[in-house]
């Protein structure tokens, strides 16, 4: 492990205290990855009498580990419905016999490698802040094409490089970066420049509360980059935990609020819609209508903790140890970081309804 700056439990408090008054910030986002990121970054660019967005950063992201699973299971099903999956097999079933009704084939499916998933990210980013008539000149980044390979080999690119300048550039005021996607970009920005530990606060959304006893591989945001994902518990960078399993995940929305508050609300609010009712996801879970369903806006969690902490109730507790095999691991002797452990769902979205109404 590398050298980092260690900050004093007193530091570390004081560093996690709950945000106020303008906030200097950058995302780091998978944009293009499904619909939650675009929601998310609209709700920002409508809050900047409380945000200072300094930039928005392009994360790498992936489906492409489901391709061989869901191709796997697609086959044995179709050729026998009855067929005794693996048990890895078995978590794609319910996903693969949807398909299988909805006439929906895996094998035809388009998944994205990381670097296309940065690029397309990239490109989303520019077409939100378009959709706001906001000018994304020196504000857009394009991140690494892929993962963390090892603790020497940092992936320089824009966004890394970004951060970097950012954090050194006010030693008075912290950059949070409000990271809704897996954590190449900072992990990279950090080991290319470990003074920033005392200049950032991190803000990411993945996974399961710290004390769950649950296997991590579920969650995207982690297991693309897991190395990327431990140097974040490890290093000692003041960080604000979202879990997205049973906090995060209650940022539910269905269609007929899609109809009512969003759609019509401008530029954005159409696009938005348009995003719900084409949602990328869909397709590899085999679903094909909105009826009696909810989807989940994830990434609001990360502007709901800035804008209104009390919309997403935390405390301190020692980082856990993420595992080899990502499971959480808990030591009294870590360091402190900050996890959430509620939500006002109700809240967050009367508020994200509220500035697409006043931004017409």
């Amino acid at each position: 492990m590398p050298q980092f700056p260690s900050l004093s439990e007193a530091e570390m408090r004081q560093r996690l205290e709950l945000p106020s008054g303008k906030i200097r910030l950058v995302i780091d986002t998978d944009a293009y990855n499904e619909i939650d990121d675009q929601y998310a970054i609209a709700w920002a660019l409508l809050s900047q009498d409380v945000l200072e967005i300094e930039g928005v950063l392009a994360e790498p992201y992936s489906h492409q580990h489901h391709r061989g699973p869901l191709t796997q299971a697609y086959d044995a099903l179709k050729a026998d419905p009855d067929a005794d999956l693996s048990e890895y097999l078995r978590r794609y079933q319910r996903s693969v016999r949807n398909m299988i009704v909805s006439g929906i084939n895996p094998h035809e499916l388009v998944f994205h490698n990381s670097a296309e998933g940065m690029e397309l990210s990239y490109q989303e980013i520019l077409k939100v802040y378009d959709l706001l008539d906001e000018d994304s000149t020196g504000k857009a980044f394009r991140g690494s094409p892929g993962y963390l390979k090892s603790l020497d080999a940092p992936l320089r690119t824009p966004a890394a490089e970004f951060i970097i300048e950012r954090a050194m550039a006010d030693d008075e005021r912290p950059l949070y970066i409000a990271a809704i996607g897996c954590v190449t970009n900072i992990a990279s920005a950090i080991l290319m420049e470990p003074e920033i530990i005392r200049r950032i606060v991190v803000l990411w959304t993945s996974s399961y509360p710290s004390h769950v006893r649950l296997s991590n591989v579920p969650s995207l945001n982690l297991v693309q980059d897991p190395l990327a994902s431990r140097l974040l518990f490890d290093c000692g960078v003041p960080h604000v935990y979202l879990p997205g399993y049973y906090i995060g995940e209650q940022l539910k929305i269905s269609l007929p609020d899609m109809e009512e508050w969003v759609r019509g609300k401008g530029k954005i609010g159409d696009y938005l819609y348009h995003l719900y009712t084409h949602n990328p996801i869909y397709p590899m879970r085999g679903i094909t209508d909105h009826f009696g369903r909810t989807w989940v806006i994830w990434d609001l969690i990360n502007f709901a903790w800035l804008l209104n902490p009390e919309w997403v109730p935390s405390h301190l507790v020692h980082a856990p140890i993420l595992t080899q095999d990502l499971f959480y691991e808990q030591d009294n002797n870590r360091h402190l970081m900050r996890e959430a452990y509620g939500i006002d769902r109700d809240a967050i979205f009367r508020d994200f309804f509220t500035k697409l109404e006043k931004a017409l």
